[in-house]
């Protein structure tokens, strides 16, 4: 078989689906289907099962995928191993980061990477934490930006702690959440930060909020809390500080007074950190935070 057929298979196992996979191949979908039955017949059996639902991956599909898994990933390292010899920052740099960090602080770091390392290349993958740490430990990524205090075998480097905030149109006291009628928004969330809420929440009102609403994503609930529909709990790096006029920001204090904030950490082997791509991420990441002055 050749690369190409395989890395076709890795990509068909994880989309399930042929459409979807095509337009990541690149391909329309006939001339896909037509290469699958191609790469089934050489093999002598059926690799996947087709339905309305998608891509069902058989028995004997099962063993053929980890073979071109196998493949595809020991043909990046040793891609990365010569590029590392050429000089230059060619390969690619493979990222997992916490999506409040993938939204709204790497994008900045991503921008000054590329436009300083033009040759590299970048794969992002954005999701909870812990489906974040969980992309380390199956080597899928080179290093993760994790919020939280994860426990990680590997090199952990300290990048930043940002602040919870009350954020509210109408609301401008902490007090006046035992009595309003105003919902609570909340984004969902891993389980270590909605414990964090929580904790503060019934330790400052032993009692639960009047009403809540329940929204996927966190920029969903800025957003809602922006046209004024409830307050919500935001991290201080999803808020920016023209937002100041727009909407009350106030810090959530834990009973001794001092200020509830999370850290973010990078997270990865010592191994990973060598390769001259994650080098050069992490160097930009360093004058960022030295600019920033955290």
């Amino acid at each position: 078989m050749q690369l190409y057929e395989l890395q076709m298979l890795v990509v068909l196992a994880e989309e399930r689906n042929m459409r979807k996979a095509s337009e990541r191949l690149f391909v329309s979908q006939p001339a896909l289907s037509q290469r699958l039955q191609s790469i089934e017949k050489s093999w002598g059996v059926q690799i996947f099962l087709r339905s309305q639902k998608g891509l069902t991956v058989t028995s004997a599909g099962e063993k053929i995928i980890q073979f071109a898994n196998d493949v595809t990933k020991e043909k990046e390292k040793v891609k990365e191993s010569i590029e590392e010899l050429e000089g230059e920052i060619y390969g690619t740099l493979k990222l997992a980061a916490a999506s409040i960090i993938g939204q709204h602080w790497l994008p900045g770091i991503l921008k000054s990477y590329i436009k300083r390392f033009p040759k590299a290349k970048v794969s992002l993958l954005t999701g909870w934490s812990s489906e974040m740490v969980r992309a380390l430990y199956d080597d899928q990524v080179h290093i993760g930006i994790i919020r939280g205090n994860p426990e990680w075998k590997g090199e952990k480097r300290y990048l930043m702690t940002d602040y919870l905030y009350l954020a509210d149109t109408e609301i401008d006291c902490i007090e006046d959440l035992a009595k309003t009628e105003r919902p609570f928004i909340q984004f969902k969330s891993d389980s270590t930060y909605y414990q964090e809420i929580q904790h503060w929440w019934y330790q400052k009102f032993k009692t639960s909020p009047k009403q809540t609403i329940i929204v996927d994503q966190i920029e969903t609930c800025k957003q809602m809390a922006y046209h004024g529909i409830g307050y919500a709990i935001l991290p201080s790096v999803t808020l920016n500080e023209k937002d100041e006029t727009e909407i009350n920001k106030i810090p959530l204090l834990d009973l001794k007074g001092n200020p509830i904030g999370r850290d973010t950490w990078l997270l990865g082997y010592e191994s990973t950190f060598q390769l001259k791509q994650v080098e050069a991420f992490v160097s930009v990441v360093e004058e960022k935070m030295k600019d920033s002055g955290s």
